[in-house]
């Protein structure tokens, strides 16, 4: 039976309001979920302080050079250094060199070190290495060192190998002689010799 004209407009109202409620009812289903999802574990995201990156920031192959009143010539290089403050540096894998004006050279190698250029000292440590162009070479654990004089101090055990043999001390100091600016080593505390007479200049 067909609707009359009333029936059908009232139909077609009341469908009218109820699709809006249904509209209605959808978004915000849509909206209180949203909501309520805790999204923030999905979204990419960096943390990164600068100012740690400042402390943190190391200098490639630092290096300090310079000449002594003497005209020796002194230079210090590292892998790596990291400023700790007051002009300090921590460095990995140091290096130093000494050409003396008087001939010769003099070469320090450590694992690493503590270097203050502005405070004239270098703290050498781990594995140090000293040798010189007259034939020493001496191991010991910790150096400290001048940076603008030819002047170190190993104030622990050293041993080493020269023209007079073997030899081990309780501690040892290098300067250069006032006169005629040659470098000398001066072993102290206990020191017991090897002598080989292979090794020894005639």
């Amino acid at each position: 039976m067909a609707l009359s004209d009333r029936s059908y407009t009232r139909f077609v109202n009341w469908a009218k309001i109820l699709f809006l409620v249904a509209s209605l009812s959808i978004l915000s289903t849509v909206f209180l979920t949203s909501r309520g999802r805790d999204t923030s574990n999905h979204l990419p995201y960096t943390t990164f302080d600068l100012r740690e990156s400042a402390r943190t920031e190391r200098a490639t192959r630092p290096s300090f050079a310079g000449v002594t009143d003497s005209d020796d010539r002194i230079a210090f290089t590292a892998e790596t250094a990291l400023p700790v403050g007051d002009g300090q540096m921590l460095a990995d894998v140091v290096d130093a060199r000494i050409d003396l004006a008087s001939g010769g050279t003099i070469a320090f190698t450590a694992a690493n070190g503590t270097v203050a250029s502005s405070a004239d000292r270098a703290e050498l440590e781990g594995d140090v290495i000293i040798t010189s162009s007259a034939g020493y070479v001496v191991r010991t654990e910790r150096l400290i060192s001048s940076m603008k004089r030819v002047e170190a101090t190993a104030p622990g055990a050293i041993s080493g190998e020269g023209p007079p043999g073997t030899f081990t001390a309780g501690a040892m100091h290098l300067t250069s002689d006032p006169e005629t600016g040659a470098a000398e080593f001066v072993f102290t505390k206990g020191v017991k010799l090897l002598y080989d007479p292979g090794t020894a200049e005639d």
